[in-house]
């Protein structure tokens, strides 16, 4: 049994090769665009046409949707399976999802109930996972003075969003249409559990956005209303409610407790949201008391989970466009035997049990209280991150997703 594992250089993929390959798959791996990040889609073609002609492979696969690869599977008829880890996919709305050879995989489910009737035989939800054997050997193989280093209070690994926030460069907006926009953006961050972006945005404000949004005019969203829709609320609302809400809990912790934020992000906003709130804000301090100690970016695979095993409190933020789902942040927390400070997700407790396992917050105030009742209770909160441990040995390996996937794929050829 062979498969083709089209690589663009997500961090889930050797783990999900390593998952195959359990499970007594063969696994041919195509890199070239992990090197060639501006290979086309006629290219992928090619490569991938000239792969599958040269083998007898059981599907094509990749993390997240390549509509070039959808195509050539269909063409030579080739199961086309993908697993979606980042929300929004723009390539999602391609024409292409609609394929007969695809079996797509969405770990959001109010995600996958958006695409599902663009291919109801093709599209499943499937949450993401995590490798503990795997987050356990870098674990212990950390020096003393690594596991001091990275130790915390309180951690914010990840991106402030500053740098990826399409919403700051929108020009010619009316004044109507920006002040619509922070009405709708400040309330959805007072809620957590539902998201309500997409259905406030009227047509009146989105006729501005046509105007004013280059991004709403590609061959996936022109002239689809409904679509433009959803790609405004999702990639570029959702963005900026991520870079406000990141910069506002990071700096209302940073009042109460020594948190400790490792980003490449530009710190800009957060550090006027700071002087804002009176939160002090130190460059690569490393200062036990209130307080933000910001310092760089670590690396995913030596130094994030010691992060994770060391910190206290490990705070987890959802982008705003993860609707319902949980990030891949959340499985590799607990992995790695953290303790998880989550915002609640309509999906967190079918996957994880709140107070026992990991710990939730529905605002910023219950984000404080939690905090700083943790902090004085250690033994309650060593035993949930235990749990936390606990849940993902026994259901959220990635084997045990491979399995599901593969099951579901054969029950569907």
């Amino acid at each position: 049994m062979e498969i083709l594992f089209y690589r663009y250089g997500s961090i889930c993929e050797p783990e999900m090769i390593s998952g195959f390959k359990r499970f007594g798959i063969d696994v041919v791996e195509d890199k070239r665009m992990i090197t060639d990040k501006a290979i086309n889609s006629s290219e992928i073609v090619k490569d991938v046409a000239a792969l599958i002609d040269c083998h007898s492979f059981m599907f094509v696969f990749s993390v997240n949707f390549f509509p070039a690869l959808s195509e050539i599977c269909e063409l030579r008829s080739v199961p086309y399976v993908c697993w979606s880890v980042d929300c929004p996919v723009k390539e999602l709305l391609s024409p292409s999802l609609s394929n007969s050879c695809n079996r797509v995989f969405l770990f959001d489910r109010n995600q996958y109930l958006y695409f599902k009737e663009k291919n109801p035989e093709g599209i499943f939800h499937l949450p993401l996972a995590s490798s503990p054997s795997s987050w356990e050997k870098a674990i212990n193989s950390a020096s003393p003075d690594m596991k001091k280093r990275f130790s915390s209070d309180v951690s914010f690994v990840g991106s402030l969003y500053s740098e990826k926030n399409p919403y700051k460069k929108i020009q010619g907006l009316s004044d109507y249409a920006k002040g619509y926009a922070d009405g709708i953006i400040e309330a959805q961050l007072l809620l957590y559990g539902f998201n309500f972006l997409e259905k406030k945005l009227d047509e009146t404000v989105m006729e501005e956005y046509r105007k004013c949004v280059p991004g709403l005019h590609d061959p996936y969203t022109e002239g689809k209303p409904s679509t433009q829709r959803y790609e405004m609320a999702a990639a570029y609302l959702g963005a900026e409610a991520a870079e406000r809400e990141r910069e506002r809990l990071l700096a209302a912790l940073g009042l109460e407790a020594c948190t400790d934020l490792y980003t490449y992000s530009p710190l800009e906003g957060l550090e006027k949201e700071c002087e804002r709130t009176g939160a002090p804000v130190r460059k690569n301090g490393d200062i036990n008391s209130p307080g933000i100690n910001v310092h760089e970016g670590v690396k995913t695979l030596t130094e994030m989970p010691i992060v994770f095993h060391e910190s206290r409190i490990n705070l987890n933020i959802t982008m705003r466009s993860i609707s319902s789902g949980l990030s891949q942040r959340v499985f590799d927390i607990c992995a790695c035997g953290g303790f998880l400070m989550c915002n609640y997700q309509e999906e967190l407790p079918e996957l994880f049990e709140p107070g026992e396992e990991v710990e939730v917050f529905s605002s910023k105030e219950e984000l404080l209280d939690k905090t700083a009742w943790y902090l004085e209770h250690e033994e309650e909160r060593k035993k949930i991150a235990e749990r936390g441990l606990e849940r993902v040995l026994k259901e959220h390996t990635w084997d045990t997703r491979i399995a599901s996937l593969i099951k579901t794929v054969y029950g569907t050829l």
